[in-house]
């Protein structure tokens, strides 16, 4: 086996769209002599290349850091958000994880609160607006108090912990039937009502994110743990049950 691994051939139908108001197309490509050890957005750039020296416009699509941390490579592939390989973001897929001959479809994320820029690339600034109407934290300014100053149980703090690390890719909004916002929305919520220091605005969070999410148009929760199933960070739906126990607590709670 060469130093390449394994080469493939395969027959790519990627989804191209000029602009939001512009109608939408399946364009075919055939690819051969692809390395398995390149991941799947190299593979798009490679063929991004040959696209630029025929002279055709290359394909757009969403990437930033390509570790698996930023969640900005958000595509469909065959259907699913991020590809088959479960935990896994689109830049840290490989093409080992395709057969050879393989047709393989790439399209968006299908959300109407996720409206299509071009090609592969949709406007997600949707996420946002919610993160922004959770509004700030109150601390205490000054030096930096010592780590052990404010005490939290180590359940609470894994459970924050678990819920920060959801890195607003979408995917959870694409793999759910209604295209619900639920896990990404109660993550953020989560990440903080389990805190000491996010108790202060722990009502208007609540109440406010949850606002910013129907208002952005997306879908209810179907409890079918979709979400929770594509999400490359594994981000449990337990966090939607805290949503919506923190929403009830804060409309109950709230003086306005």
């Amino acid at each position: 086996m060469s130093s390449q691994g394994k080469l493939l051939n395969l027959t790519l139908k990627i989804w191209r769209q000029k602009s939001r108001t512009e109608k939408g197309y399946i364009e075919t490509h055939e690819m051969s002599g692809i390395s398995t050890e390149i991941s799947f957005l190299e593979m798009l750039d490679t063929l991004n290349d040959q696209l630029e020296r025929a002279g055709s416009a290359p394909i757009v699509f969403d990437h930033d850091c390509r570790e698996g941390i930023c969640g900005m490579c958000s595509l469909y592939i065959n259907g699913q958000p991020h590809g088959p390989a479960k935990a896994t973001t689109t830049c840290q897929l490989h093409m080992r994880e395709f057969k050879d001959g393989e047709t393989v479809f790439i399209e968006p994320w299908r959300s109407s609160a996720f409206p299509v820029v071009r090609d592969l690339m949709v406007d997600r600034s949707s996420f946002d607006r919610i993160i922004q109407s959770g509004g700030y934290t109150s601390i205490k300014t000054g030096s930096a108090p010592d780590a052990h100053a404010t005490p939290i149980p180590k359940e609470d703090a894994d459970l924050a912990m678990d819920a920060a690390t959801c890195i607003g890719c979408g995917a959870c909004v694409a793999a759910c039937k209604n295209a619900s916002a639920s896990l990404f929305t109660s993550a953020k919520i989560s990440q903080l009502a389990l805190l000491p220091q996010g108790q202060v605005e722990r009502t208007d969070r609540a109440l406010n994110m949850v606002a910013q999410m129907d208002e952005e148009g997306f879908g209810h929760c179907t409890n079918e743990s979709e979400c929770e199933a594509a999400c490359p960070k594994e981000i449990s739906v337990e966090n939607i049950a805290r949503m919506n126990r923190e929403y009830l607590r804060a409309s109950v709670v709230s003086r306005k």
